[in-house]
């Protein structure tokens, strides 16, 4: 019969080790049942599960394998394995999969321990490691840090509702964020994403800013800490603060606009997402005037917010056509999936607010940005830590593959 061993190489990194190894096994039919390769820094660590024939015999492919590593400066070790062992980790490769990835300004020990030890007590496995984000120099550090460390992970959560709980503890205490995606189809092929517009594309609610110049800031915070209890929604809300900006002179649009500053990483993110090929829309129940600019500056596909109502060069108190709230928000997301024959699951979808909650659900990812702890929870994912480019390593984008 055939013998099945696992050979183990590490050492100093370098070219032709591959090329070495593989072809001494080739030397002898070896059959190579499973293979994997790491760098960390200068150090390589390669594995491999190799089918001997029984004609050969391991004896003589390990001496080679042995003279050849003395010449490539590495070590090797070899361990038999048996073939119901073998047959056991096949047989495991139909378990799910899933993606855990940690996002921070700076990524540290602590986090690294808690989150790995939170996966342990869940009962997965942790399958492999790599940086996504990349190399930090101490000499010459980021002017804009940015860490991103991504697990892939076997097995089923014991507690699913526990593991989650697990995370957002972590995320308070130690200032990070942790995603918890399943590893399938849909995350490698997203092909839409849809954000809400003001405090996440933008630094600011819009109207707010209007309120201000309105000298009614304190009347509209009333109403919109009214309708945060729940006394109102948010179509009536908008309706009753729109109605405070009667006579405010079309002009202060252009002031707003120009005074707002896009949010961290916004045009990073979606000038990648484009250049990939992604539809990207905002879906706000701010107002079409701000939403133009962004679709204009950025390359936005599709924009759907609120119309003001301006009559002699002002504002008339009133807004046009239907209103934008959350269930809006949501049928407009499956609407523009249709149009472009786009699967839900592949729709990303971004916001703040509670009244973004139908369309994060909606979506396979909803990411909850920056957003108070219950949209957190009501989220799929939440960032909280970096700007909005740190979505593109939920999407599994290294630094190296973005463009800056």
């Amino acid at each position: 019969m055939s013998e099945i061993f696992l050979i183990k190489i590490s050492g100093e990194d370098k070219p032709g080790i591959m090329h070495h190894i593989a072809s001494i096994l080739a030397d002898y039919e070896v059959r190579i049942l499973d293979i994997g390769q790491a760098a960390v820094h200068d150090t390589l660590s390669l594995g491999l599960i190799i089918e001997v024939p029984e004609r050969y015999g391991m004896a003589p492919i390990l001496k080679d394998l042995l003279y050849g590593a003395n010449e490539m400066g590495v070590k090797l070790k070899f361990v038999p394995v048996p073939l119901e062992r073998h047959e056991a980790w096949v047989a495991a490769q139909g378990r799910k999969r899933h993606i855990v990835t940690l996002l921070a300004r700076e990524i540290g020990a602590d986090m690294i321990a808690r989150v790995s030890g939170t996966l342990n007590a869940n009962g997965l496995n942790i399958d492999s490691v790599t940086r996504l984000s990349g190399r930090i120099s101490l000499v010459n550090p980021p002017r804009t840090g940015r860490a991103c460390v991504e697990f892939t992970v076997r097995g089923e959560a014991t507690d699913s509702e526990a593991l989650r709980s697990s995370f957002m503890t972590i995320s308070q205490e130690l200032g990070l964020d942790i995603a918890f995606q399943e590893d399938n189809v849909y995350r490698r092929n997203r092909r839409l994403i849809a954000f809400d517009m003001d405090s996440t594309l933008i630094q600011a609610e819009v109207i707010d800013e209007l309120a201000r110049r309105a000298g009614v800031v304190d009347e509209v915070s009333r109403i919109t800490e009214a309708a945060m209890r729940g006394e109102l929604d948010f179509k009536g809300s908008l309706i009753r603060r729109v109605s405070l900006l009667r006579g405010l002179p079309a002009t202060v649009l252009e002031e707003v606009a120009a005074s707002i500053p896009m949010t961290e990483g916004a045009e990073r993110l979606v000038g990648n997402l484009k250049k990939l090929g992604y539809k990207v829309a905002i879906l706000s129940g701010g107002f079409t005037y701000f939403g133009a600019r962004l679709k204009e500056r950025l390359g936005v596909d599709y924009v759907y917010a609120n119309e003001l109502e301006i009559e002699d060069g002002r504002l008339t108190g009133r807004v046009v056509g239907e209103i934008v709230d959350g269930a809006r928000k949501a049928e407009l997301l499956e609407d523009i999936a249709r149009r472009e024959n786009i699967d839900l699951q592949q729709a990303v979808a971004v916001g703040d607010g509670a009244n973004d909650l139908p369309m994060l659900g909606k979506a396979g990812l909803g990411i909850a940005f920056h957003a108070k702890p219950i949209v957190k929870k009501g989220a799929k994912q939440a960032i909280s830590t970096l700007g909005l480019d740190g979505i593109l390593y939920l999407l599994g984008l290294r630094d190296r593959e973005a463009l800056e």
